[in-house]
């Protein structure tokens, strides 16, 4: 049975059962809210209970949870009194199949964040609506809170939940309370700061931070310069560009949809910030606080860049291309290699070759920006005058682009394009050796161009990715970990594009519980990826399981809208379809998980992973794969 696995594996953790007063292990009704207190935990922004019905008997056990870590805790060590053996745990695993021989295995949560209580069950419980009614009459004889709505955690348990709501149980899924909640905590933590409040309407472009700031957003943005602490009033996913952010700058960062009524009369004053799970203190900083703070505020992170190789001007398939030669392509082309050449069965890799450093190199010296990029960084105004920064960074981009490319070498990149890639639409992916680290992951820090068709497109998108790697977010970022502008080289990815039906991001990591250690999150939207970590509009966020299948649902996709190939060249965007469902069924969530767990072992910085993936049809394609650096 699938489940047998993973709960050998916990009760082996436990192998000796709790030895408690049994009447203290358990009451047969929580009458009150101090009798909940007593027997139920929080964790993050929930407190939850657990209680297990007798189908026999229609007895009913409230654990404390606080003694017994999972249910066949208290099912085999003390109601059964049973030797913890591979039998006993496969008939115990038979009550989480549709037809239940002894037990109802049930969950109680009172969700803090929205103050709504709920009852649910295990994301990989088949339970059926029969018995989803027969614990929720047991629950209003015996629960103080009469009124619990029957919470799905999977799509096979929000089918039971349409039947039961036609009988008359209310219902409420994961991502109704997602979206109800004022408040997120996606970074804990403490700052201290002088508050910024962006208005509303400011031009993403226009943004511009110091790095002791603590920003109040009201829009949504694409991306952020590093800052002190974050507060948004419209807030998605932990893995859009600026929550990923916050976790690698080690910040307090959260949504308040009320934080501009909360906190405006703050605005440019030097405050306190303090993220929990389930609140934001935000005032006036005292002295001492400021004096306790300030050294890890304004220390500098330091990160040692791969030493670079800007002589080879190969452009090898990523079949050629291993780990070590991120000295010449860059992270993202050489962990994409080292995936495809540990030949993995089942593993779906793009086809795509790697342009050097070597010629962006040479198109900096033959355009004479190698001067003014020396010049840059040695004038003063450098490191004080972050306008002059943005406005010197504005010119040297375009410079870069303006600059013709190489026709030797334009020739020769596009040649392999037409050869090896059969002259298909193709991604122009940066790949530079300041992402992708250990330690500072850089996501979206730099450009890619999307379904580059023609000579003339190839050679402006290879620009366009040269010329981001001296992008503001790029430089801040860098200059934030204490990185060497100096040192920071250019490669590119040219891949085949893949008209992906939908896209989006896997961690391997539970990053709604810190105390689950096999399951993935994994965030999607239809059509191409970059809306997933734009964080502009809500993904589909899921968690699953690996070791026995489970979904669990956090929310839906929001978008209504896709981006997808122009037959022209370039990205378009059309209306996402509607009444199609769910974009990551429990078998597109095992087959892209599966994948993964694959070549996780390639990897040996024992860190989880950040991937990206496409879903053409039915088929999974990976895209990218790095260390997660969130938290």
């Amino acid at each position: 049975m699938k489940l047998i696995g993973v709960v050998l594996a916990v009760l082996v953790a436990f192998a000796q059962p709790a030895r408690a007063d049994e009447q203290r292990a358990w009451v047969k009704s929580i009458p009150d809210a101090k009798t909940w207190k007593a027997y139920s935990r929080t964790v993050g922004s929930d407190e939850f209970g657990k209680a297990v019905i007798d189908v026999k008997t229609n007895d009913i056990y409230f654990i404390d949870v606080n003694l017994f870590n999972i249910h066949a805790d208290f099912v085999l060590g003390v109601l059964l009194k049973q030797p913890w053996t591979a039998q006993n745990i496969r008939e115990y695993n038979k009550n989480y199949e549709r037809v239940k021989p002894r037990f109802i295995l049930c969950y109680l949560t009172h969700h803090l964040k929205v103050d709504k209580w709920t009852f649910s069950f295990w994301e990989g419980d088949k339970i059926g609506p029969d018995d989803v009614m027969r614990v929720k009459k047991r629950f209003t004889e015996t629960f103080f809170q009469k009124d619990l709505p029957f919470r799905p955690d999977s799509p096979m348990q929000q089918k039971v939940a349409v039947e039961v709501k036609k009988r008359g149980l209310a219902t409420i899924t994961n991502d109704e309370i997602y979206n109800a909640a004022e408040f997120q905590a996606f970074h804990k933590g403490k700052a201290v700061g002088k508050l910024k409040i962006v208005p509303v309407g400011t031009p993403f472009e226009s943004l511009t931070f110091d790095r002791h700031d603590i920003v109040l957003l009201q829009e949504s943005y694409p991306d952020i310069t590093p800052v002190a602490g974050i507060i948004a009033t419209q807030f998605s996913t932990p893995l859009s560009h600026v929550n990923l952010r916050a976790g690698a700058w080690g910040i307090p960062n959260a949504g308040d949809k009320k934080a501009r009524e909360k906190y405006g009369k703050l605005d440019g004053k030097v405050v306190y910030l303090e993220v929990t799970d389930t609140a934001i203190t935000l005032r006036e900083a005292t002295a001492a606080e400021v004096k306790q703070l300030e050294d890890k505020i304004y220390s500098t992170k330091h990160v040692e860049l791969p030493q670079a190789d800007t002589t080879t001007p190969r452009l090898p398939m990523l079949t050629r291309i291993r780990a070590k030669d991120v000295l010449r392509y860059g992270t993202k082309t050489s962990n994409l290699g080292e995936i495809v050449t540990a030949n993995l069965e089942g593993v779906r890799v793009p086809p795509g070759f790697g342009v050097p450093f070597f010629y962006y190199v040479q198109h900096i010296q033959q355009a004479g920006l190698d001067k003014k990029i020396d010049a840059m960084l040695a004038d003063p105004k450098w490191k004080t005058d972050a306008a002059w920064r943005k406005a010197t960074l504005e010119t040297l981009r375009k410079a870069i682009v303006d600059a013709p490319v190489d026709p030797a070498a334009l020739d020769v990149i596009y040649k392999r394009v037409r050869i090896k890639l059969g002259g298909k639409g193709v991604f122009v992916r940066s790949s530079s050796n300041s992402e992708d680290l250990p330690g500072f992951n850089g996501a979206g820090l730099y450009d890619t161009v999307g379904n580059v068709v023609g000579k003339k497109a190839l050679g402006d998108a290879l620009k366009t990715v040269w010329a981001s790697l001296w992008n503001l977010r790029a430089v801040e970022e860098r200059t934030a970990f204490g990185i060497d502008h100096k040192q920071a080289y250019m490669g590119v990815l040219v891949q085949v594009g893949v008209s992906a039906t939908a896209a989006g991001v896997l961690v391997t990591k539970n990053l709604w519980d810190p105390g689950d250690d096999h399951s993935f999150t994994i965030n999607s939207k239809w059509g191409l990826g970059e809306r997933v970590v734009q964080g502009q509009k809500l993904p589909e966020q899921i968690i699953f399981d690996p070791t026995n299948d489970g979904t669990k649902i956090i929310s839906r996709a929001d978008d209504p809208v896709m981006l997808v190939f122009d037959e022209k060249g370039g990205i378009k965007e059309m209306p996402a379809p509607a009444g199609a469902g769910v974009i990551l069924s429990e078998e597109r969530a095992k087959k892209l998980s599966n994948m993964v767990e694959k070549f996780i072992p390639v990897f040996t910085h024992g860190q989880p992973l950040d991937v990206e993936w496409v879903l053409e049809g039915e088929d999974v394609w990976i895209v990218q794969a790095r260390p997660y650096v969130g938290s």
